[in-house]
């Protein structure tokens, strides 16, 4: 006897699940007690030559009406037809796991409560993180705690980009070719670079630690499109690095300021020292303090290991539901320029001008590939009172410090 499981999309991850569960077949069945077998894999591709082509089907419903399949993994990417189809399995009486952030962030609740409902899991580990095992130590490792703030490096194509530009003294266009080159960076990057891939995850993250549904389409969002050398040379100047952070903060309402935006962060920053294509994730619970989890954010084989440890939770757990706290209540999102920062700002307006505009500022040493700007880092203030003073300025950039 063994488990059966069917694997939806043959993409990257979706190849890494089969490879994962077929290299590590006699550890997987030790955990789980008996093996566990790869039966079908859906898509709509033909894969001459692959070790798994005799379990190659096109049909959902050859899936969705086999009862020897208990487990399936989602590794489709989007949110249709993995919604349709990842609800076709739960409705057939199938455990979920899937690696998809678009269909956690956006149908995560419902799809929760539909396993709860129907005695089964919906599990979606590497969903955030790749290999990273946040999601279950937050679902289980941490449940004592109140959980204060989840801030972290969530997109693997971005850090390595600001990494390579900081280095080697690369443009933007430059490293992004880089990492498409690498396969780091998609043909089309927008999702990465614009930061919505970060986005979903935080999102997801606040889902778990609120247990109220996060609409990642209303989080305040910017990506490193326009980050420059210069920026990059002043950020050095003042013993800080950029990256992109997507961060959580608890309010004492028990809502959450939530933004995903490029920050300088200064050199005692647990998020420092964090580069290349690593993600972390910094934690801090009432009770625990600060905790950080890090390592491959992104990759065939981490990812896939990710989605292999649900299935190995669910295969030890079955006709079980493992309970996710998540409701489809909203969870209301505070004005962004509410929260307070620091902000680095280049401009093209004179000193006169700035002094004008703020006051007590720093002024920075101009560069020598950015001779003409002004550069300065203001007070802390909020958001809204930023706007307000940089209203008559032309600002070439400003990001926040932390």
């Amino acid at each position: 006897m063994s488990k059966k499981v069917a694997i939806m999309g043959y993409g990257t991850i979706g190849s890494g699940v089969a490879e994962v569960l077929e290299k590590n077949r006699e550890s997987i069945a030790r955990r789980v007690g008996e093996e566990v077998e790869c039966k079908y894999i859906l898509d709509i591709r033909d894969f001459p030559g692959d070790p798994n082509e005799s379990k190659i089907v096109k049909d959902v419903d050859i899936i969705a009406n086999d009862p020897e399949v208990s487990i399936v993994v989602e590794t489709m990417g989007g949110v249709e037809p993995a919604y349709t189809f990842v609800k076709k399995m739960l409705l057939a009486g199938k455990s979920v796991t899937t690696s998809n952030k678009a269909l956690v962030a956006e149908k995560g609740a419902e799809l929760i409560h539909i396993a709860e409902k129907n005695e089964l899991n919906f599990q979606f580990e590497a969903s955030v993180g790749g290999g990273i095992p946040i999601i279950r130590s937050l679902n289980k490792c941490l449940t004592a705690d109140v959980i204060e703030e989840v801030s972290g490096i969530l997109n693997g194509t971005t850090n390595y980009m600001l990494t390579k530009m900081r280095d080697i003294g690369a443009n933007y266009e430059a490293v992004l070719k880089e990492a498409q080159s690498l396969g780091y960076a998609e043909k089309d990057p927008t999702a990465d670079v614009e930061g919505h891939d970060a986005c979903r995850k935080i999102a997801i993250l606040t889902s778990l630690i609120s247990e109220r549904q996060v609409d990642d389409r209303k989080i305040e969002t910017e990506g490193i499109t326009t980050i420059t050398t210069a920026d990059i040379d002043y950020a050095k100047q003042m013993d800080r690095r950029i990256k992109l952070i997507a961060s959580s903060v608890r309010r004492p309402d028990d809502t959450f300021d939530i933004l995903v935006a490029p920050f300088m962060l200064a050199s005692d920053h647990p998020l420092y020292t964090v580069d290349g294509v690593f993600n972390a994730v910094f934690v801090h619970g009432n009770m625990l303090g600060d905790a950080m989890f890090y390592g491959s954010g992104a990759g065939k084989l981490p990812t896939a290991s990710a989605v292999v440890a649900d299935v190995v939770d669910m295969a030890k757990h079955p006709h079980r539901n493992i309970p996710v706290h998540w409701d489809e209540e909203e969870l209301p999102i505070p004005d962004h320029r509410e929260k307070t920062y620091q902000y680095y700002v280049r401009t093209a307006n004179t000193g006169r001008e700035i002094l004008s505009a703020f006051n007590n500022i720093d002024f920075l040493e101009p560069t020598h590939g950015d001779p003409e700007n002004s550069v300065f880092v203001t007070p802390e203030m909020s958001g809204r009172e930023f706007e307000q003073r940089a209203a008559d300025l032309h600002i070439l950039q400003r990001i926040r410090l932390k």
